[in-house]
């Protein structure tokens, strides 16, 4: 009987034990969430706050020089083509050879040409036979229709005769003229001053007349002592660049020349497609050392109206929004500004509108950058 009041006594102690246990367990466990959670506050406050560099936008040039690529065509360029069909007799000038309006370039055999001139001119003397017999017969019967000798119908008839043989002397006539003609194209001859940039044809070559088909062109002739430089100009420079605009040129094979140029011609509408105006230089060429076909570098220098600001293209961040750029207020927050782009310079943009030479830009934003954010100005920037 005395043990059981000891057993109740233990099962009574373990009772009251284990809550209390229980309670200071949660208690420090609880001491520890809010200890981690003050520090995960802590930090993502600290991380809130984005250490960035500043710059202010400056002031670009009055004058823009603005360097587009152009492409060099000769001034005037012809394919030369047979006039006759025959064969290549002979042919005078290679490629590269520089020749003069009117020298010979290539003869043709044309057999056919000739016999048909032969047969012309005979005919050609036939009419005039028939002709001057009629011009011998008509003033005989003028003067016996006088005495009745013959009738008016005869007169008639014979001056309708010496009318005729008038008519095909002058047909003969045009017909070997024509032919004549033909002959001379058995010549092939330079239409002006240039260079042999193309040779097709050889001894023996059959030719067709005309252009028609595949290889019937016999040469071809580029005039080069002046070359048309083509440069496609974006559209908001359009205004800037018209006739008279000078400009300056280099090659990239000739990095020690500068070749001095002006917009002769402009095609006056932009381009659908491109956004650009077609624009059109003469540049002088009498060394011939602008060959036509290259690349060159065109230096445009343009008057602005207003300059425009500028900033490294760094500070760009291109969002689905648009272009924008964070810049610094005075509570130390990020703002994002939109702003207009002008003319791409490679490292550094012109900036038309969104901000002001005193804002502070922040240089490379994060792509993270987002309004109201709040970031710390590094000191020297």
């Amino acid at each position: 009987m005395s043990k059981q009041p000891k057993t109740s006594g233990r099962r009574l102690l373990w009772f009251l034990l284990v809550p209390a246990v229980l309670a200071t367990s949660a208690y420090f466990g609880a001491q520890a969430r809010q200890k981690v959670s003050q520090q995960l506050v802590g930090t993502t406050k600290t991380l809130e706050v984005q250490t960035v560099n500043v710059i202010h936008p400056e002031r670009g040039k009055s004058s823009s020089d603005l360097t587009l690529p152009g492409i060099i065509q000769a001034f005037s360029q012809s394919p030369i083509f047979a006039r006759v069909d025959g064969y290549v007799r002979t042919w005078y000038v290679d490629i590269g050879t520089r020749v003069t309006k009117g020298q010979l370039l290539a003869e043709i055999d044309a057999p056919e040409v000739d016999q048909q001139l032969n047969q012309a001119r005979a005919m050609l003397n036939q009419a005039e036979t028939t002709l001057a017999l009629a011009k011998t017969t008509t003033p005989r019967y003028q003067e016996l229709i006088k005495t009745n000798s013959v009738s008016q119908l005869e007169l008639d008839q014979n001056n309708q005769n010496l009318a005729a043989q008038t008519a095909n002397v002058q047909a003969a006539s045009a017909t070997v003229s024509r032919l004549e003609q033909m002959q001379g194209f058995e010549k092939i001859i330079a239409p002006f001053d240039g260079v042999i940039t193309l040779r097709r044809t050889d001894f023996g070559d059959l030719v067709n007349a005309g252009n028609a088909g595949i290889g019937r062109e016999l040469f071809r002739i580029s005039q080069n002592n002046i070359v048309r430089v083509f440069v496609t100009v974006p559209e908001e420079f359009s205004k800037l660049v018209k006739p008279g605009t000078k400009a300056s040129m280099d090659l990239t094979e000739l990095p020690d020349r500068h070749f001095a140029a002006a917009v002769t011609r402009t095609t006056e509408a932009i381009d659908v497609t491109s956004r650009t105006l077609t624009v059109e230089l003469d540049v002088p060429n009498p060394s011939g050392a602008l060959l036509p076909g290259a690349y060159a570098n065109v230096h445009f220098q343009l008057p602005l109206n207003v300059v425009p600001l500028v900033l490294p293209s760094s500070t760009i961040l291109f969002q689905a929004a648009g272009p924008q750029v964070g810049v610094v207020n005075s509570h130390n927050q990020a703002e994002l500004r939109k702003v207009t782009l002008g003319h791409d310079f490679g490292d550094t943009i012109q900036i038309l509108s969104g901000v002001r030479q005193t804002d502070a830009v922040i240089a490379n934003p994060p792509d993270s950058l987002t309004n109201g954010m709040r970031v710390a100005v590094q000191k020297g920037s």
